[in-house]
């Protein structure tokens, strides 16, 4: 059953990243990504973190994602527009893709060591011990540049949407 429900989430997961990419409109791709989001903490509850699966569901599909939509509507982006095709990439755009794709495969089975096998509900450090530990010893320096971060992008949306108020 775990593999079974790992394929479906991973497949998910996957469709949603390409949607990201593919749609034209920036609010539809916010939404795709916040189905990945939603697929990654199913995947984190079958390897059993459910810690980082409800701070994946609370922090980056809740707020994380709030915010890029702020930001799209502060914005006020449309949907991009279309251009003409160039025969190039018509042409040898899937040939090249599944030549790479296949190099890719074989240097990942070739040059990768194979490493032991994934038990599902194994993993025993998910816990919110283990993870505030962490957080407030090994990594206190990257939480915090990466909360200064994200008080800049802040900023820098509230200017950017001020100028083209301001016009």
């Amino acid at each position: 059953m775990d593999v079974i429900l790992f394929l479906v989430f991973a497949i998910i997961a996957v469709v949603c990243g390409i949607n990201v990419v593919v749609q034209r409109h920036p609010i539809t791709s916010a939404l795709s990504l916040i189905g990945v989001m939603g697929s990654l903490a199913v995947l984190y509850l079958l390897l059993g973190a459910e810690f980082i699966a409800m701070a994946q569901v609370i922090v980056y599909a809740g707020a994380i994602m709030v915010l890029f939509v702020f930001v799209i509507m502060l914005l006020n982006a449309g949907a991009e527009e279309t251009r003409g095709k160039s025969l190039v990439a018509q042409l040898l755009g899937l040939p090249l893709l599944i030549l790479f794709l296949a190099f890719a495969s074989y240097f990942v089975q070739r040059f990768v060591p194979s490493s032991t096998i994934v038990h599902f509900g194994a993993f025993k450090s998910g816990t919110a011990q283990n993870i505030g530990i962490a957080l407030f010893t090994r990594y206190l320096l990257p939480f915090e540049v990466t909360s200064v971060l994200i008080l800049i992008a802040i900023l820098g949306a509230i200017v950017l949407a001020r100028k083209e108020l301001d016009r």
